[in-house]
């Protein structure tokens, strides 16, 4: 109920629901900010009333504890940005995604574009390999009959160089899944 006087948010619950949250989805140093960020402000918009208002200090002590339960999930070792990119970056090759769109998938759950791209190195035979796993689960190339400019244009905005779009197409089949088995070996 509005207006009801409810504990801010501390360092104790702030934990335990960031907790909670890791525990059900792989996360980003942001996306626990922004999580536990929304749990303020909620307990904050909760707190006001047309008579009242929230506490502005206890708000900010709220929010700084945001801070400190970050750092002691770091510390702790179950908040690593690097670990979720190599992670997720691993799987996206998988799907068949360029490095750029891992880079631009990563940048988008938080994790600077610096790191992404010091972690996930430019690597021209895996991108080729995730280009071809592209090509399979699209049925084309040397899995399918689709038209080659469609094709073409397909990976390029997937974020294949052209280069190495026309390499995979070229490829026979044989050839196509041997990159594909050794990239997820």
């Amino acid at each position: 109920m509005p207006g009801m006087a409810e504990k801010p948010p501390n360092d104790s619950n702030l934990y335990e629901a960031a907790l909670n949250h890791l525990a059900r989805y792989p996360s980003t140093e942001a996306s626990i900010a922004r999580l536990l960020t929304k749990r303020v402000q909620k307990w904050a918009r909760l707190q006001a009333s047309p008579d009242t208002t929230p506490d502005e200090a206890e708000a900010a002590a709220a929010k700084r504890a945001i801070t400190t339960v970050i750092a002691r999930l770091k510390a702790e070792g179950v908040l690593n940005d690097a670990a979720f990119a190599l992670a997720r970056e691993k799987r996206l090759r998988r799907e068949g995604k360029s490095r750029l769109y891992a880079i631009a998938h990563l940048a988008a759950k938080g994790v600077a574009p610096s790191t992404a791209k010091t972690l996930l190195p430019e690597d021209p035979d895996r991108e080729l390999a995730a280009a071809c796993a592209y090509l399979r689960r699209r049925r084309a190339g040397p899995f399918g009959d689709a038209p080659e400019p469609k094709t073409l244009a397909a990976l390029a905005r997937t974020g294949f160089s052209q280069d190495i779009a026309e390499r995979a197409l070229r490829l026979d089949r044989d050839t196509a899944e041997e990159l594909i088995r050794k990239m997820r070996e």
